[in-house]
């Protein structure tokens, strides 16, 4: 077996996102449907990997070292996007959709995890193909895939990673032809366009608020050794915060700390009205850095040959999942948020980031809006909720389910 040290480990990583990026740059189908550059040249390099396991050529060994550093600054960059002064700001349709997100994580757990069970697996292996890859995308099942590994699931990173990807693909292709039933069956591009049924309250101090944001991004130069001076440190404190977490006996991801740190100082400096001067675009760029890192060392070391065993069992999770998003978005997101044209538009852009991520759920209103009108409320709503609160909401409910099980 060859083992590779961090420091090979991470060079081939790096090698696989330029790969990688350079071949989603060259075909279409991988651009259509968001696949993360990290994951096609990952994915090619695990698939190399493979060939050499199974014709007896090769084994190689990761140093898993700097993923887990990775791993753990960006999920703390997600714990300083959880602003919940937004959701004061975008009003009640905002808040009902972070509503909605954690309903949907709750019942892509039990679902997962009820037929893993009822197949004689461990509740444990259903959770491979619950919320982890599916609203979480490739990022959390890097994330936990290794937890569930340590818990006793072969395979878990692998499993995690397999549907995660089929998730990108089946949020995008079924978005769109929902969006389009519900405005024709309901005739809601006629009420859209005679303003019946259209309530823009709230949006202008969104919109107002989107644009300042904006503007502050244009200014802000030299805020980047501030934004990785404040991730270190909320780093740092969340090791004593996860410190705390392990006193209480249950099982937590060695990010939720920073994670939860995150948070603390973001909405800390929110309500003392900017006192440090969070630089959020700072942050959130080195967050999607170590994002393709962490992801791309998470590809090369998949073990596709894990697989094999419960390919059956994750077919018919994954199935049992696209049926329950098409069913949830068109019978509880669609009339909670206000049976219009932004709701259907909005369903279509919760099948997106239901089951892949926010670039899915953002093509996915972007191509109805094309076929028919724009969605101002759409267009504000999907890419807060996708960015800001979709992985926080999701990382919560995920430790408790795992927890219990």
């Amino acid at each position: 077996m060859t083992e590779l040290d961090l420091y090979q480990t991470l060079c081939l990583a790096v090698v696989a996102l330029w790969v990688g990026s350079y071949l989603k740059n060259r075909i279409g189908v991988l651009q259509r449907f968001c696949i993360p550059s990290p994951v096609v040249g990952g994915l090619l390099f695990a698939m190399l990997t493979l060939l050499g396991y199974m014709l007896g050529l090769f084994e190689v060994s990761f140093d898993s070292t700097l993923k887990n550093l990775f791993m753990v600054f960006f999920f703390t960059s997600v714990g300083f996007q959880a602003n919940f002064k937004t959701i004061k700001l975008g009003g009640k349709p905002l808040l009902m959709m972070v509503v909605l997100v954690a309903v949907l994580v709750v019942i892509q757990n039990c679902v997962a995890v009820g037929i893993a069970l009822g197949l004689g697996l461990d509740g444990l292996v259903g959770m491979t193909a619950g919320s982890i890859p599916m609203v979480g995308g490739h990022g959390t099942s890097g994330a936990f895939g290794p937890i569930l590994e340590q818990m006793g699931v072969v395979g878990g990173t692998s499993l995690t990673t397999a549907a995660a990807t089929f998730g990108l693909v089946a949020g995008s292709l079924v978005g769109g032809p929902l969006a389009q039933r519900l405005i024709e069956k309901h005739h809601l591009l006629k009420e859209r366009i005679t303003g019946h049924k259209y309530d823009s309250s709230g949006e202008a101090d969104l919109a107002e608020s989107l644009v300042k944001s904006q503007e502050d991004k244009l200014k802000s130069k030299g805020n980047y050794t501030k934004a990785l001076y404040l991730l270190i440190i909320a780093v740092g404190l969340g090791t004593l915060v996860s410190y705390l977490l392990d006193l209480t006996g249950a099982t937590f991801p060695i990010y939720m700390g920073g994670l939860l740190a995150g948070c603390i100082i973001r909405n800390v400096d929110e309500f003392g009205n900017n006192w440090i001067g969070s630089p959020m675009r700072e942050i959130d760029e080195i967050g999607g850095i170590c994002l393709s890192l962490f992801l791309g060392i998470a590809m090369i070391s998949l073990k596709l040959w894990e697989l094999a065993e419960l390919a059956l069992p994750l077919c018919l999770m994954l199935g049992a999942q696209v049926i329950i998003m098409i069913l949830f978005a068109y019978f509880v997101c669609f009339p909670v948020m206000g049976k219009d044209y932004d709701a259907a538009v909005l369903s279509a852009g919760f099948c997106g980031f239901g089951m892949g991520a926010t670039p899915n759920a953002m093509a996915n209103i972007q191509a109805v809006c094309d076929k028919y009108v724009p969605s101002v409320k759409a267009f504000l709503i999907i890419p807060i909720v996708g960015s800001m609160f979709t992985d926080f909401v999701n990382s919560l409910i995920i430790t408790f389910f795992i927890n219990v099980l």
